[in-house]
């Protein structure tokens, strides 16, 4: 991948200020919602303007995840970034393991019943709370398709940029 085709996954955002020495506050989207400390850089983009930030330091602080950036060292410099969305590069994200896949690379994914018939491309996926996700398809018309290997999805094929469902045309 290029610099120029570089591909930016939200990990985040910053959602508030914690104490007076620089610290913020994260709205974390990974699992845990802890890992999104792990990673030693992230991009913060706020207003279409990206800034590459080191972290000093993170943890989980009751439900909450808390951070501190090196250079923000007071609340107001904290409260300056409240709503930065985090971001990282998709290459500094660990492996998937056989048959696991990061909702980004399945998003733009096409997905055609076993028959061949197309569905939709994935444009976002959803957590329900269930233990299943649901892939959202644009198209005509919109379709909400759980992401049951094995029952529903029947094969993804990251390279040819497929997703083979046993799933009715007309539901």
């Amino acid at each position: 991948m290029s610099a120029h085709t570089r591909k930016l996954i939200t990990l985040g955002r910053i959602s508030g200020v914690f104490g007076v020495k620089g610290w913020v506050k994260i709205h974390s989207y990974t699992e845990p919602r802890d890992n999104i400390v792990a990673f030693g850089a992230w991009t913060l983009r706020r207003r279409g303007v990206e800034n590459a930030m080191e972290l000093e330091e993170g943890r989980s602080h009751g439900s909450n995840v808390v951070a501190k950036l090196r250079g923000v060292d007071d609340r107001e410099r904290a409260r300056e970034l409240i709503g930065a969305e985090i971001v990282v590069e998709r290459s500094a994200l660990p492996e998937c393991g056989p048959g696991e896949y990061y909702w980004t690379d399945l998003e733009g994914l096409e997905v055609v019943t076993t028959g061949g018939e197309r569905l939709g491309k994935v444009d976002h996926l959803m957590a329900t709370g269930g233990g299943h996700d649901v892939l959202v398809l644009t198209g005509e018309p919109e379709r909400l398709i759980p992401f049951v290997r094995g029952e529903v999805i029947q094969a993804v094929d990251l390279d040819a940029g497929l997703i083979v469902a046993d799933w009715p045309l007309d539901f």
